[in-house]
């Protein structure tokens, strides 16, 4: 439930072209939908300007199914993560428009009628190729609620001279999510080099002292450049997610 919806089941009521009953009727699943498996949040967008995401990891094809069934209905964009290809067999039927990204491991659907994304991006910046998947869930993220996005892949720090060839695509970025595993050292570097906000994104990507990402976690953490703030390890959406509303609240 969106705010384009309620307001024109207001407007309807208010010009006396629908019932009070059929108005209730179509309000029946807000602010909260009951699927006895899932409540699902149709509010959220009213209170925080995008929809609930689907987080698909631990969901069965058939529960996901019943969740995005409701979501196609509604017409809002859709977000779901860590999804499978068995989930989208389950769930492709449902509209045309739906998408799967097996590196991002998304599912997605764009709002129709969403303006073109604004003149502003926000820069995805990997240390490495192994961290793209983690990158892409971020920039998936933003670019399906709407937000213009500039991927600058494998410039990490064991060969720099690669970032400072693209340094000037990442200084005009207005948000910059930097994504690293092994010792975790780009966002530290991103930090004393741009303008912009920086998300640093640790990964799992690393021998065995990296303990599955807890050492690049900790680097980050850590950093002693200022502007850098710091998500959960594999956090691609979280990282996408924070950097979409940043530009969209400066816009």
């Amino acid at each position: 439930m969106n705010p384009e919806k309620i307001r024109d089941i207001l407007e309807r009521y208010k010009a006396g072209g629908t019932t009070l009953p059929q108005a209730l009727e179509e309000l029946k699943g807000f602010p909260s939908l009951d699927l006895s498996f899932a409540q699902l949040d149709t509010q959220r967008e009213l209170r925080v300007g995008y929809p609930e995401v689907v987080y698909c990891a631990g969901k069965s094809a058939e529960q996901l199914r019943g969740i995005l069934e409701h979501l196609v209905k509604e017409g809002s964009e859709i977000l779901a993560t860590r999804a499978t290809p068995a989930h989208f067999d389950a769930v492709r039927g449902l509209s045309p428009e739906l998408r799967y990204d097996p590196v991002s491991r998304t599912i997605t659907r764009r709002r129709q009628g969403q303006p073109d994304a604004p003149a502003s991006y926000i820069a995805v910046v990997t240390a490495g190729t192994s961290d793209i998947p983690v990158a892409e869930e971020a920039a998936v993220t933003a670019e399906t609620f709407g937000r213009r996005v500039e991927r600058v892949f494998d410039v990490g720090v064991a060969g720099i001279h690669r970032l400072f060839h693209r340094l000037d695509l990442i200084r005009g970025a207005r948000v910059v999510v930097a994504v690293a595993g092994m010792e975790g050292a780009l966002p530290s570097v991103l930090g004393g080099l741009v303008e912009a906000p920086v998300i640093a994104v640790p990964t799992s990507v690393g021998y065995g002292a990296s303990f599955q990402g807890l050492s690049a976690l900790l680097t980050m953490l850590n950093s002693c450049a200022a502007g850098v703030s710091v998500v959960n390890i594999d956090n691609g959406f979280g990282a996408g997610y924070l950097a979409a509303k940043i530009d969209r609240m400066a816009s």
